[in-house]
């Protein structure tokens, strides 16, 4: 009987491994996908730091010159070009800092009032030309922005001081002064990254000079002072060249 019992076993000890061969194998696991590729974010850009740059472009605005002239609004106009310092400093996407600047300037325009003018009605004055011009302009101004990475929107204001020169010519002769001015100045503009260090802007301001003044000698009298006023809308465009960033 243990024989029996014995050669049982190992005839099925024998034969376990043939019928583990005819089960089913399991199936292999599907193939991994790669990982799909997520490129680095690109870097937002920087606009903190000090600048220097050129700016140029065109005025255009009103001239008056009060009693005893009354000559009304005239038209004023001419070019200007200059240079530009300034630092920036960013938080988030808020950008704020302070700029100035000095332009030469030709912004000019005159007046020839017709005979029923208060000065121009004695013969000996008629006819009467009033011109008032603007050699250099200069600004100092803080600006606060919002940036949209490399794109920088803008608002400025701040102070205005230029010369205001104001000539008169009559048939006796001409005569001329000049004074320098104070005022204020506000305006907005957008700015675009071109390079880590390179940006170009193109921006709207507004400047209003106080009165400067056509004195007695201006004027060929003795006693006589006409107050002048400036005002002009600026449009210019720059490139300023920005040293590092914080």
């Amino acid at each position: 009987m243990k024989r029996m019992l014995f050669a049982g076993a190992v005839a099925l000890t024998a034969a376990t491994p043939a019928f583990a061969a005819d089960l089913p194998q399991p199936a292999a696991p599907p193939p991994q996908a790669p990982a799909a590729y997520i490129p680095p974010a690109p870097p937002i850009y920087n606009w903190g730091g000090v600048y220097v740059g050129l700016n140029g472009g065109y005025g255009f605005g009103n001239s008056n010159w009060g009693d005893p002239v009354d000559s009304g609004d005239f038209s004023i106009s001419g070019g200007l070009v200059g240079g530009t310092i300034g630092a920036n400093f960013q938080t988030g996407q808020f950008v704020y800092g302070i700029e100035a600047d000095g332009d030469w300037s030709d912004i000019k325009g005159s007046s020839t009032p017709s005979a029923a003018t208060a000065f121009c009605t004695a013969a000996t004055f008629f006819p009467c030309t009033y011109q008032t011009s603007n050699d250099w302009l200069a600004t100092v101004r803080g600006r606060v922005g919002y940036a949209f990475d490399r794109v920088l929107l803008y608002a400025t204001a701040g102070g205005a001081f230029g010369n205001v020169k104001a000539m008169e010519t009559d048939a006796t002769g001409s005569g001329s002064s000049s004074s320098t001015e104070f005022g204020w100045a506000a305006g907005a503009g957008v700015e675009y990254a071109l390079t880590d260090s390179i940006t170009a802007k193109v921006e709207y301001l507004f400047v209003d000079l106080s009165s400067g003044s056509c004195t007695p000698t201006c004027l060929g009298t003795v006693t006589t002072t006409a107050p002048v006023s400036f005002d002009a809308s600026l449009i210019r465009g720059g490139l300023n060249f920005k040293f590092g960033g914080f």
